[in-house]
């Protein structure tokens, strides 16, 4: 591959997480200028982009994106910080996982909500059903730090070949092959979570429909594939109208 579509293909990359950064910031699934989405460039190395610390997902544009290697160090020049600590979830996943193109985690209310609970995600929507058997929990261990080897293999261990995952007592999770997928998976994840932080909220019984019902529902998303791309495809217009210095 030359040069010039190596440029090219790392230029669309970091479009592409730029502008996830920006919906994440719309939708109100930031934390300051805390956690993480990252995206693996192609080639044989390990090199990623992520966010400069210190910046808020408002904030992030294209060429503001940092490559760094498995080990969260910058392999770049660049003016920004960066926190290698804030990419130990992500480097674990990204190592254990050659589907995990990308790595999507937040801090929300909704979601830290459920990750407090011990029930976790509870099949009381068809768009909580959508991830039956997809949603994968890990136990807390502390802040994640860079000295903790052991929990990386428990966190892979956990999240396993599931492509969501709940992290007790911290946050959100989410993995694709495209920055389309993982947005997908988080935005929905949080819509489940905040549908029962909602319903848990009214006092009122919970209905549960039968496992035979959860599981169809399940299926029936499956079957409609492409429609990650179809979302991604509408959000990236709504940010090239309203927001289109993500690009930059």
């Amino acid at each position: 591959m030359n040069g010039n579509v190596m440029d090219s293909t790392e230029h669309l990359a970091r479009e592409d997480l730029a502008a996830a950064y920006r919906l994440l910031a719309i939708h109100s699934m930031t934390d300051l200028i805390y956690t993480h989405l990252s995206l693996r460039l192609p080639g044989e190395q390990h090199r990623y982009l992520v966010n400069p610390y210190g910046l808020l997902f408002e904030e992030i544009t294209a060429s503001s994106l940092v490559i760094v290697d498995a080990d969260g160090l910058s392999r770049q020049q660049t003016s920004h910080a960066i926190n290698p600590a804030g990419f130990v979830i992500h480097s674990a996943i990204h190592r254990s996982r050659p589907d995990a193109c990308c790595v999507m985690h937040t801090h929300t209310l909704a979601g830290m909500t459920v990750a407090a609970q011990a029930g976790g995600l509870l099949p009381i929507n068809q768009i909580n059903m959508e991830f039956y058997g997809d949603v994968a929990i890990h136990d807390y261990e502390g802040i994640a730090a860079d000295d903790n080897l052991s929990e990386r293999e428990r966190l892979t261990r956990d999240l396993n070949t599931k492509n969501t995952l709940i992290l007790l007592n911290h946050g959100l999770l989410s993995v694709g092959r495209s920055v389309a997928e993982a947005f997908y998976r988080i935005y929905y994840l949080e819509q489940a979570c905040r549908i029962q932080v909602a319903a848990q909220s009214t006092g009122q019984t919970l209905h549960i429909p039968t496992e035979e019902t959860i599981k169809r529902v399940r299926l029936q998303s499956e079957r409609d594939v492409g429609k990650e791309d179809l979302v991604w495809q509408a959000m990236r217009r709504k940010l090239d109208r309203e927001q289109p210095d993500y690009r930059n």
